[in-house]
């Protein structure tokens, strides 16, 4: 796969809410056909933080979150690790720069480290994107 970019983790989230649905965040879970996409090592926690609170509000079933998990688990999603030291430094001073939160700078962070596009729908973080010259993700269909 020659295609590759970080997919944060309100693109993802959409993918589980029919009520969230965004055809932007449709067309990069296409793109994963032929693209790969890379998360910060907070991601799986996010994904399982969002899951179980949808579940305790009886927004998601038991049973839809295993799907969910699922359909994750057969995505070209890598998650690329990082040392608590680099947490602690670089990324707390990158949200502290931009207005971000610590979760959200780790997606710029991963960006700008990999050199790749960022796909989001995080207002905040496409600005915090744009002014460190990160490219948001094109998807083919919108090419």
């Amino acid at each position: 796969m020659s295609i590759r970019l970080v997919v944060d983790n309100s693109i993802v989230m959409s993918w589980c809410f029919e009520d969230e649905e965004n055809s932007y965040a449709e067309d990069v879970l296409e793109s994963l056909e032929y693209a790969e996409a890379y998360v910060p090592a907070i991601w799986p926690l996010e994904v399982g933080n969002v899951l179980l609170v949808a579940e305790r509000r009886r927004r998601l079933s038991q049973a839809s979150v295993v799907r969910f998990l699922a359909l994750l688990g057969g995505l070209p999603i890598t998650v690329e690790q990082e040392t608590p030291e680099r947490m602690l430094k670089e990324i707390v001073w990158l949200a502290r720069e931009h207005d971000l939160s610590t979760y959200d700078s780790s997606y710029l962070d991963l960006a700008m480290r990999l050199d790749l596009p960022l796909a989001t729908l995080d207002a905040s973080l496409v600005q915090a994107a744009r002014e460190c010259k990160v490219p948001a993700f094109a998807p083919a269909r919108a090419r």
